[in-house]
């Protein structure tokens, strides 16, 4: 019998990596939050696993010396729980558990693609359908037997359209379009380049490819495409309905993959996207699945997505429902970073 090492704190290093920001917090056994760090994004695709794992360590420390322990030997607590972005296919959600473990931070270690998080920090048990829609876009489905709906969600390679980065380059391709005849007119063009306080959109896609306008700043385009939709824009309106439309394809699917369409199954929304909770896309969204799903029951989590991954780890612990309740009411009324 493998023995298990004595964790210094027991509980959960719960890890939330996005494409664009990685939360960490340690949480005690009975639910207590005990430190928290905030860092950029998790690409493991690009940098490869290992390495996109090892630069969380900054994170980690940060979050241990919040506990009081700014170095430890050992173990650091019971239990790792890691929800990450660009962990889309189960083996390589294998491969990044792999990478967890060459570092003292848990004496277990799981992880799952985020927006299972996601589904956990929305409902009370393992039965629904969450979607994401933040820098990127995914869906998945779960049932109390283990069973699952999910999608590759590797881009346009394999189907997907829309998130923050979807949306923006969507903008961006209608906006050069109208400035430069090959497109019908929209206020996303002028729009655009004031927000970056370049002369053009045109000049905006130039200062990006030039390395003169850092490229992660695109995402700011979702709030210039909102704002052009509240305004009436045909252009800006025709996209956020298609994002609406898309979040309703994904969900509609993985309820009907699960047997779930005709049974009241919550579908969790989250992602920078829709946490912030614009109705032009919350409204058309809830009105579609409504009519292609009438019994699933939407609902939108604004607290920040680590919780869902220390409620997994929880669970694994099976801390019980006071010490889930107490994390939830230590996060109540905090809300993500929004796109």
């Amino acid at each position: 019998m493998t023995h298990q090492p004595e964790p210094l704190l027991p509980g959960v290093l719960a890890i939330d990596a996005g494409n664009s920001k990685t939360d960490v917090a340690l949480i005690g056994a009975d639910g207590t939050i005990l430190g928290t760090a905030r860092g950029g994004g998790f690409a493991p695709q690009k940098i490869g696993g290992a390495a996109a794992v090892a630069g969380l360590t900054p994170l980690v420390e940060q979050a241990a010396a919040e506990a009081g322990h700014p170095s430890w030997t050992g173990v650091l607590t019971s239990h790792v729980s890691a929800c990450l972005a660009n962990a889309d296919l189960p083996v390589e959600e294998e491969a990044l558990r792999v990478a967890l473990e060459s570092h003292p931070w848990g004496a277990t270690n799981t992880v799952v693609n985020d927006t299972f998080g996601l589904l956990r920090a929305g409902t009370d048990g393992p039965r629904g359908v969450a979607v994401v829609c933040g820098a990127g876009i995914n869906c998945v489905g779960l049932l109390p037997d283990g069973r699952t709906a999910r999608f590759p969600a590797l881009g346009e390679l394999t189907g997907d359209w829309g998130g923050g980065s979807g949306l923006a380059l969507s903008s961006m391709w209608h906006a050069v379009r109208a400035e430069d005849g090959r497109g019908g007119p929209t206020a996303l063009a002028p729009a655009i380049a004031e927000h970056f306080g370049l002369p053009s959109t045109g000049a905006v896609a130039e200062a990006v490819h030039l390395g003169h306008l850092p490229g992660e700043r695109l995402h700011e385009i979702v709030r210039v495409l909102f704002a052009a939709a509240n305004d009436g824009d045909r252009v800006a309106l025709e996209l956020i309905d298609r994002q609406a439309d898309e979040i309703v394809r994904l969900a509609v699917v993985a309820l009907g993959r699960l047997d779930l369409l005709e049974s009241p199954t919550p579908v969790v929304l989250g992602g920078g996207v829709l946490s912030s909770e614009q109705p032009l896309l919350l409204d058309n969204l809830k009105a579609r699945l409504a009519a292609a799903a009438p019994l699933a029951e939407p609902r939108v989590v604004v607290a920040p997505p680590v919780l869902g991954a220390a409620l997994l780890g929880l669970d694994h612990l099976e801390a019980g429902a006071q010490a889930q309740a107490r994390l939830r009411g230590a996060y109540e009324g905090r809300r993500p970073v929004t796109v």
